[in-house]
């Protein structure tokens, strides 16, 4: 297939292939219904990987939900492992495989991730999402069914909702910039609203960019035909990750599908990659994306309250409950957590609750996430911006009719300029209600630079494209 845009990935991409095997015996375990083996394997005969000389997988199927089926099979015959820590991280769930030293990793995502809630946006979802999410299921209990001899260290069944809980893909989503010590000395001591020593720098400084076990950050350039020998568009696809932080693959569909790049473990759509007609490149941003609120709290009978607006409102207050891998078994924590009109209450800070807002959309960022892979062109690109869920990234395009764009981080919240949002502001103030978000063209985004090519390094927009920058 002839493409009118040169992609260049730098990853290993192999040039002959052959037929993969599926690997493994069936599996006996009772457990499993025989109408979903029935299904799943009526769904594998639908669906054909073949791997290159690197043992990249490519996926065809005959719709867009076999070739997740495939995608997500051949992940897990590459490495269950990660697949299923991503998962019980983005559960909150982690502490039931590496112990108790995880439990506040876990009981961050729950702030913010709740079982139940998840599998009710599940069931609202448009149908085509619940069945790609319900193929994504399947091609993983199917991979558990096909090799008895994986142990899963937790997660022994998928659910179609769980795939909802991890929906952008980036190296530190919004939730990592919520610091773990700073939880801890909150709801690791009994709660008297009495200030309590903080950490001298933002979550966001303290975790993001600290050195980290993973590179982190990512390198996109795109140069327009006016630059290139063969007048068509290029895009440099730079992901700085370590070697097995993603797997590389294709997935292709009789529905339109045909996207080759990077996915995250465990993620059913390419991140980072390219399809027939149009390219796309992540890199992480640093643009203030994250709330914060410092809520003047008062005990009020048995609960909390705080003020807003002039006004008293409760505190709400629920149970979390966390499970741990313990010396005897899977043992449990409950929390009693708290939340304001803004979101979770993270910490104190100067005799002050601080709750956080962040971007918490899990239908509209698998959306936006699947949908892009089969953008064609730079207005089919632009539209599934308009979702405003790809928050904590910036992101560099070509397509094939010769454009070339960035867009800045992609939800950024419309705040009142009278205030310093780097810092936690004041809760009870009316002007610091939430005004939603600000419109792809109130972002430094830049499309078609006169310069003719667009660069950036996880950087601000402000140098992305020589003297026709923002």
């Amino acid at each position: 297939m002839r493409s009118s845009v040169v992609f260049l990935l730098v990853m290993a991409v192999g040039c002959t292939s052959q037929p993969a095997t599926r690997g493994g015996n069936a599996g006996s375990d009772t457990a499993t219904a025989g109408a979903d083996v029935a299904r799943w394997e009526q769904l594998a005969g639908r669906v054909e990987i073949v791997r290159d000389d690197w043992g990249i997988p490519h996926v065809f199927g005959k719709s867009d939900a076999d070739a997740v089926f495939g995608m997500i099979y051949a992940q897990a015959e590459d490495d269950f492992n990660r697949i299923e820590v991503n998962y019980l991280n983005s559960m909150g769930r982690l502490a039931e495989a590496e112990g108790e030293a995880e439990i506040w990793r876990d009981l961050r995502m729950k702030l913010f991730i709740d079982p139940v809630a998840i599998q009710a946006q599940f069931k609202a979802s448009p149908a085509w999402l619940q069945t790609l999410c319900t193929a994504w299921a399947d091609g993983l209990n199917y991979y558990l069914h096909m090799h008895p001899e994986t142990k899963p260290r937790v997660l022994a069944r998928f659910e179609p909702w769980m795939a909802l809980t991890f929906s952008e893909g980036s190296i530190g989503g919004d939730i990592e910039d919520v610091s773990l010590k700073d939880l801890e000395a909150f709801y690791g001591a009994p709660v008297t609203g009495a200030p309590v020593a903080t950490a001298d720098v933002s979550p966001a400084q303290a975790e993001r960019f600290a050195p980290a076990n993973e590179p982190t950050g990512s390198n996109g350039i795109a140069i327009a035909p006016q630059n290139t020998a063969n007048k068509h568009a290029l895009l440099l696809i730079n992901p700085h990750t370590s070697f097995f932080f993603r797997e590389e693959a294709q997935m292709v569909s009789e529905e339109g599908l045909n996207a080759y790049g990077a996915a995250t473990w465990g993620q059913f759509f390419i991140y980072q990659g390219f399809n027939a007609h149009a390219g796309w490149m992540h890199t992480s941003s640093g643009a203030d994306v994250i709330d914060e609120y410092a809520e003047t709290v008062a005990k009020k009978g048995d609960g909390w309250v705080y003020r807003s607006a002039g006004a008293e409102q409760p505190v709400t207050a629920t149970k979390v409950t966390i499970a741990y891998k313990g010396a005897a078994g899977i043992a449990t924590r409950d929390f009693t957590v708290f939340r304001t009109q803004h979101g979770p209450v993270v910490r104190q800070a100067d005799g002050k609750w601080i709750s956080v807002a962040l971007m918490q959309e899990p239908v509209k960022a698998l959306t936006q996430s699947w949908t892009r892979t089969k953008a064609k062109n730079l207005a089919e690109f632009r539209a599934t911006m308009e979702l405003h869920t790809n928050s904590s990234n910036n992101t560099v395009f070509a397509d094939g009719e010769g454009n070339i764009a960035y867009f800045h981080a992609n939800r950024v919240p419309k705040r009142n300029p009278k205030f310093d949002w780097s810092k936690p502001v004041d809760g009870s103030d009316s002007a610091t209600t939430y005004r939603g978000v600000h419109a792809l063209d109130e972002s430094p985004n830049m499309i078609n630079p006169a310069t003719g090519w667009i660069q950036n390094t996880n950087n601000w927009p402000y140098s992305v494209s020589g003297s026709a920058s923002p």
